[in-house]
């Protein structure tokens, strides 16, 4: 059974979900920044996915960075996978600009999270709502 690993749970807010993977968004504002979960049990790395399912995570996470970058206007987009700190497979997908909080660094660590304000997550939600297919759904 899948279950999300605490340190994203308290990291993050759950979105909505691919066929694959589950959305997340990091609950750093300094960059939008998303995260994909394939939900599988005991999956730490891309290898351990079966090759239907890593084809399948390589569309869902390219297909939701071209959302970004057109949705947020990003300059360019990090995508990456870790893992560690937290071992369950995960996919970052941030929205890069120049003069980001870290800009050209990459953002772990740089500086310090902002919370985001009232309405803000929300108005992500829509964002996205009104961006992405009928594969996607909101949780």
């Amino acid at each position: 059974m899948f279950v999300l690993d605490s340190r994203l749970q308290q990291d993050s807010l759950v979105l909505g979900d691919f066929p694959l993977s589950r959305v997340l968004l990091s609950k750093d504002a300094n960059y939008p920044w998303f995260i994909l979960v394939p939900r599988r049990e005991g999956v730490s790395e891309l290898f351990d996915l079966s090759t239907d399912e890593q084809a399948q995570l390589w569309k869902e996470t390219t297909y939701l960075a071209e959302v970004l970058k057109d949705e947020f206007a990003g300059d360019k987009m990090n995508v990456a996978t870790l893992g560690n700190v937290v071992s369950q497979m995960h996919m970052h997908v941030i929205v890069r600009r120049h003069g980001d909080a870290a800009w050209p660094a990459p953002v772990w660590g740089k500086v310090p999270a902002i919370e985001y304000g009232p309405g803000q997550v929300d108005a992500i939600r829509q964002r996205l709502r009104a961006r992405l297919d009928d594969q996607y759904q909101e949780a």
